[in-house]
């Protein structure tokens, strides 16, 4: 019997290790006194251990009850609104599919009612969206601002346009016109090149020319002028300024660009003088430096010539042996040797006159060398040009032709100045050639005219 009671102690115990959680720490005071408990004490604490247990789990219980009604009573809810909902859907798809219907029905209707008002109504937005980019690139607009707005909504109209919008479209187009027929001044914005602004004075001409300060202005849009990067040439420049000193009624040659700016961009890109020397390089410098070279020498040259040959037909008006004049120096040898015969006289004489020689062909043979070098520099340039345009096209390819620009600029650029300094050399070398050989000529003439008369004499 004892031996049944221990195991009966024995498998409680074990049973309410294994089942009942344990509810707070024990002190070691607390586990002292457990040891001292009776049999029937831990009975009734396992008693009133399952009782709460049980209130807790019933209470657990009507928890999960309650909140799955609250589930399911949400759940109907939801699926009412989902079927609601599903029979609105079909309603309105429903409606939209009859709407589609009658809009295609009205749709036909009107258009079959419009006849050819419809193409009318769309060449008008056609001319109203091209007036708009007209308008808006147009240098009168900084004049007359606010008028794309309109264009533009009459342009995307898909309606009937009212009488109001029509009534504008022809408007424009008459303001356009008669403004293109105007020289007026007004006071406008203007865009400096370094993007501030500044109010002046803008002079226009129709919608071609616009003038702000005495130089050219662009249109930029947004009723504002830009001042250009660089002015056209000169002669351009002085017709604007005529127009700008203009009163009202006169009659003056002014600056127009019929293409309004694309001409007038051309003029701003073509390179200035200094910009197409500069293209042709080292060579293109050498070349300038010897053709003012060459010049200077053949104008001292056929000045000194000049001079010369005018002394020497003084001279000759004179018959005077005196003077620092070639003629005067080979008068004087003919007279020291007046006495000579005739074969040593004609041996002085010539004697003299090629000691006249050496002065009055000085520099010559260096402005024919001038002349021939010239060209053969440009060559040089031009074969240098090449190698740089090929190495552009080796790097870079065909694709830009900007690329090949500047080794081609300096192929022309060195042709163009060997000739240039080549032509006037040679020129100018014909020219003191041409009055030497008047003065040796001359001598000459003298000479043998000398020699005969001493020849009569003996």
């Amino acid at each position: 019997m004892k031996t049944l009671i221990k195991h009966s102690i024995a498998t409680v115990t074990l049973a309410l290790a294994m089942i009942l959680p344990v509810a707070a720490q024990e002190t070691k005071a607390d586990v002292a006194d457990a040891d001292t408990l009776t049999l029937q004490q831990l009975l009734d604490q396992v008693r009133q251990g399952r009782v709460s247990d049980n209130a807790e789990f019933q209470a657990r219980e009507a928890e999960f009850r309650n909140n799955r009604n609250k589930q399911n009573t949400l759940l109907k809810r939801t699926q009412t609104a989902i079927k609601r909902e599903e029979a609105r859907s079909e309603r309105l798809e429903k409606d939209f599919s009859e709407n589609e219907l009658k809009l295609a029905e009205l749709e036909g209707l009107l258009n079959e009612r419009l006849g050819v008002y419809g193409e009318l109504f769309g060449i008008v937005r056609q001319v109203a969206g091209e007036t708009k980019a007209q308008v808006d690139e147009s240098a009168i607009s900084g004049e007359l601002q606010g008028r794309a707005a309109r264009l533009e909504v009459l342009a995307k109209s898909k309606g009937l346009p009212p009488m109001a919008e029509l009534e504008h479209l022809w408007f424009a187009l008459q303001q356009e016109m008669t403004a293109q027929g105007e020289v007026k001044r007004f006071a406008g914005e203007v865009i400096n090149l370094d993007g501030s602004l500044r109010n002046a004075e803008i002079l226009r001409v129709g919608p071609f020319t616009t003038l702000a300060d005495g130089q050219f202005v662009r249109y930029a849009g947004n009723g504002r002028y830009a001042d250009l990067g660089r002015q056209p040439p000169a002669r351009f420049g002085d017709a604007a300024d005529d127009l700008l000193d203009g009163e009202a009624g006169d009659l003056v040659a002014a600056p127009v660009d019929p293409s309004r700016g694309a001409i007038l961009n051309l003029f701003l890109q073509m390179p200035t003088l200094a910009e197409r020397i500069n293209q042709g390089g080292l060579v293109g410098y050498i070349i300038i430096l010897l053709g003012l070279f060459g010049v200077g020498v053949a104008i001292e040259r056929i000045v000194r010539l000049t001079m010369t040959a005018r002394a020497v037909k003084a001279q000759l008006a004179n018959g005077q042996a005196s003077g620092d004049t070639p003629l005067g120096r080979v008068w004087a040898a003919y007279e020291s040797n007046g006495s000579a015969n005739v074969e040593t006289l004609e041996l002085k004489l010539d004697d003299a006159i090629l000691k006249e020689m050496p002065a009055l062909e000085k520099n010559l043979a260096l402005l024919k060398l001038l002349s021939g070098v010239a060209p053969l520099l440009g060559l040089l340039g031009t074969v240098t040009g090449m190698i740089l345009t090929f190495q552009a096209i080796t790097l870079f390819g065909t694709g830009d032709p900007k690329l090949m620009a500047g080794g081609i600029s300096q192929a022309l650029i060195t042709t163009v100045l060997g000739l240039v300094v080549a032509i006037p050399i040679l020129l100018l070398h014909s020219v003191a050639a041409t009055r030497s050989r008047e003065i040796v000529q001359v001598l000459e003439e003298q000479a043998a005219g000398m020699i005969a008369v001493h020849a009569e004499k003996k």
